[in-house]
């Protein structure tokens, strides 16, 4: 979910209950691969149309991290900015969320406001992307469901699509093969948890928990 590093928020929590910032402002090549390698916060969004679908992304083969991978609708980090900070009910991320869902995939941010955005539960995880990169992240889990309007950035994605449960287990079984590559999040959120959640759009509520982080 590597972004750009001289804007990026990194929340690094001690607890559950206490974090620190880290303010980036330049660094290069090896500097920025550890600080890739830090647990920081960031955000996977997962939204579903109207008919129940999910929609896809194919990163980019420009992105630094896990480039040409299939993954959820969206992904990537909160802002060091007030409102993207704020805490309460992860209001900053959700915000955050609005702002990438137009920058990516080119949604208006009128189509979907924070408000619209439920936030589940997050996880922690850690994967390599190459002998430099990887990712660290506690990530936030944002669910909305509404049919939107599209116009992906060709810099920060190269394909898009909506995909059936039964699609989706089918992209799974090729990623297994090695017929197609799928980010290392998305993988172990759907092997864990989203197909639970899929059949439960309606009542997400009874899968909110915002006190424990899942350790995948």
């Amino acid at each position: 979910m590597a972004g750009g590093w001289n804007w990026m928020s990194f929340k690094v929590p001690s607890n559950p209950n206490h974090s620190v910032i880290l303010q980036i402002t330049n660094s290069k090549g090896a500097e920025k691969s550890k600080i890739a390698r830090l647990l920081h916060r960031a955000f996977s969004v997962f939204l579903f149309n109207t008919e129940n679908k999910l929609l896809l992304q194919q990163r980019s083969s420009a992105k630094i991290t896990f480039p040409d991978c299939f993954t959820n609708t969206c992904c990537s980090h909160p802002l060091s900015h007030p409102l993207e900070l704020e805490e309460n009910n992860a209001i900053g991320v959700r915000r955050a969320a609005q702002r990438r869902l137009k920058a990516e995939l080119g949604i208006p941010m009128e189509q979907v406001t924070p408000e619209e955005i439920q936030y589940l539960t997050r996880i922690h995880y850690k994967a390599k992307s190459d002998g430099i990169w990887g990712e660290h992240e506690i990530d936030y889990i944002l669910f909305v469901q509404k049919d939107v309007t599209l116009n992906p950035d060709p810099n920060e994605i190269q394909s898009h699509c909506y995909v059936t449960q039964k699609e989706l287990k089918q992209l799974l079984d090729k990623a297994s093969r090695d017929e197609v590559k799928i980010t290392p999040w998305f993988k172990l959120i759907a092997e864990t948890f989203l197909f639970k959640w899929w059949d439960n759009l309606h009542n997400l509520n009874k899968f909110i928990d915002h006190e424990k982080i899942h350790r995948m």
